[in-house]
């Protein structure tokens, strides 16, 4: 797995083996960032839920982010993220939270302008995630929600302030933005 664009590209990011995770493929991930980037998305804050290796959260540093918070509940994956960061020289501008989602969520203080959320396909919880996520603290006026995700459930359009912008599929790999508004657009 490389870093596809940004100050780093083509930098290779240590991984798992794969029937441990579900690495973002480089077409979603270039998919994810051309989106992102033809946004009107700030990168100054971002939180990177299911973190993985990483790779969605440092593809944001090499790009323009400024800070990036990576959250995943295991240890090895939470120890990848850590030697990558090193291995781009960017451990100064990242957190490394090893702890699930919801606990992390409870204890998160911050605004963030990105969320990227990429949960194993098989579990059910994005919906109520979002939902939780739209009536946080997390979200301000503009702040963006990347949700990768398959279509095994289904999803709304709309949270509490929190709509659904553009959806793309590629392959089995549906990606879902949500913007945070107060007011209906």
């Amino acid at each position: 797995m490389r870093v596809t664009g940004g100050k780093v590209k083509g930098t290779h990011l240590k991984t798992l083996p794969r029937r441990s995770i579900r690495p973002t493929t480089s077409v979603v991930k270039q998919a994810i960032f051309s989106l992102l980037e033809n946004s009107p998305a700030n990168w100054r804050k971002i939180l990177d839920l299911y973190a993985g290796t990483g790779a969605l959260g440092i593809e944001a540093l090499s790009r323009r982010a400024e800070w990036v918070d990576f959250v995943d509940c295991r240890r090895n994956c939470c120890d990848i993220i850590r030697t990558n960061l090193e291995r781009i020289g960017q451990l100064h501008r990242a957190h490394v939270y090893c702890c699930s989602v919801s606990r992390a969520l409870s204890f998160l203080d911050s605004s963030y302008d990105i969320i990227f959320m990429d949960p194993p396909y098989s579990d059910p919880s994005a919906n109520n995630l979002l939902v939780n996520l739209a009536k946080s603290k997390l979200l301000v006026e503009g702040s963006t929600i990347v949700l990768c995700h398959a279509n095994r459930f289904s999803l709304n359009s709309d949270y509490d302030g929190l709509h659904l912008v553009r959806e793309r599929r590629y392959g089995d790999t549906f990606i879902s933005l949500y913007q945070k508004f107060d007011k209906e657009v």
